[in-house]
């Protein structure tokens, strides 16, 4: 039963976002041009997956796929400089993120000016890659693709190769040699890790890579200036047992950014796919960005694992997070879990189950220290907005169940 008092004192909190959540909808013009300093970082957990291999490509190889278009329209709406799309199918060849440049966000989508990238970044995922190991204990590893039991013994959870992947688009040039990737990093290398090994088998926690799908350092080049933009989608904290397995993994894998911008001594175990060792250098620039399927005040995380990067000396805050209008009036609207919240609704950015763990904020765009964050926002329409239908209320969805983030930062 829904509880009006939580609810009213949701509400009330949402309330001191005041008018920093007026007219949401309407975005300021990105500064896109090379002799400009503020520039428009952004996430997008766009839910451009599918359920079988090569059916993202077919989606995409004609302009006619409706979510898509909402897709590229929400992008359009917003129009960030550099932007990380999650849970966007890889393919060895590149020919979806191609296909979604060129059939989708070069078209205009109900009038939205059109927006061009012309550099991008994808590589492989954990996600849908066959271990040949018993992850799940369930009597034997399974190797063919297509199914939930091939998802649970992959090493990253997914029914092919590639699904729910992650691309990086950029209108500055992204200085692809000195790219970072951190795919087969084992999660039994991480000092003090929280590998359930009571749950996994030796020869499961021998070859456990920690990252569900994979965790990039992308070096964008503005003007003079290389920020990084450090990009990643933990799994989420949920669907499994008592051993939280997943809410364990989803802390370390936000700890490996935590770990990668705190300098040597934290960061030294770390090694990329390429062989080399250590984090980030001391006094570099970055901005951490990603569905990072955490909230600070709800859900299902363990022990604060967002905490890690929003309490980090190394990075700074905007005054007020990213908020929406539209946020506030789902948790009103939807009840169920959100009355019981202790978190500000106006900055979740995802839209899930009523019942359990209602919307939460868990998409992220956090600048560092030597960056200035300026103005910032979620997309997410209230219901008198014609953009509202891009992220209507509830299921089915038209988009997708997160929303867009973005964050201006002022470089120099």
């Amino acid at each position: 039963m829904n509880d009006p008092r939580a609810l009213s004192r949701r509400t009330a909190l949402a309330s001191l976002a005041g008018a920093t959540l007026a007219g949401t909808a309407a975005f300021p013009a990105s500064a896109t041009g090379h002799h400009r300093r503020t520039v428009r970082f952004a996430t997008f957990n766009a839910s451009l997956n599918r359920t079988a291999q090569g059916a993202l490509v077919t989606d995409l190889s004609t302009p006619d796929n409706v979510q898509a278009r909402n897709a590229a329209e929400t992008i359009q709406r917003v129009d960030p400089d550099v932007l990380l799309i999650n849970e966007f199918d890889y393919d060895s060849d590149g020919t979806a993120a191609r296909q979604f440049q060129r059939n989708y966000l070069a078209v205009s989508q109900n009038g939205a000016r059109p927006v061009r990238y012309r550099y991008h970044f994808t590589g492989p995922v954990n996600t849908g890659v066959a271990s040949g190991i018993d992850f799940d204990g369930r009597g034997g590893a399974v190797t063919t693709p297509g199914s939930d039991a091939y998802g649970q013994d992959a090493f990253g959870y997914g029914w092919f190769p590639g699904q729910y992947g992650m691309l990086v688009l950029s209108k500055y040039p992204i200085d692809t040699r000195a790219v970072r990737t951190f795919q087969r990093f084992l999660w039994k290398d991480m000092p003090g890790n929280l590998l359930p090994a009571d749950y996994y088998s030796d020869e499961a926690s021998a070859v456990f890579r920690l990252s569900s799908k994979s965790h990039w350092d992308v070096p964008v080049r503005i003007g003079h200036d290389t920020v990084h933009f450090l990009v990643s989608h933990p799994t989420p904290p949920t669907f499994d047992g008592p051993e939280d397995r997943n809410g364990r993994r989803n802390h370390d894998e936000i700890r490996l950014w935590a770990d990668y911008i705190s300098g040597r001594r934290r960061g030294f175990y770390l090694y990329d796919d390429k062989g080399r060792r250590g984090g980030l250098r001391p006094g570099a620039r970055f901005v951490i960005a990603g569905d990072q399927n955490a909230d600070p005040h709800d859900g299902d995380s363990y022990a604060n694992a967002i905490r890690q990067l929003l309490d980090h000396p190394a990075v700074n805050l905007p005054a007020t997070p990213p908020a929406s209008a539209g946020a506030v009036e789902a948790a009103s609207r939807q009840g169920g879990a959100n009355t019981t919240h202790t978190g500000n609704p106006a900055y979740d950015t995802a839209d899930f189950s009523d019942s359990a763990p209602g919307n939460l904020r868990v998409d992220y765009v956090i600048p560092s220290k030597g960056l200035t964050p300026v103005a910032n926002g979620v997309f997410w329409p209230t219901s008198d907005d014609p953009l509202y239908r891009l992220v209507g209320s509830g299921w089915p969805v038209p988009t997708s169940d997160h929303r867009l983030v973005w964050q201006d930062i002022r470089v120099a």
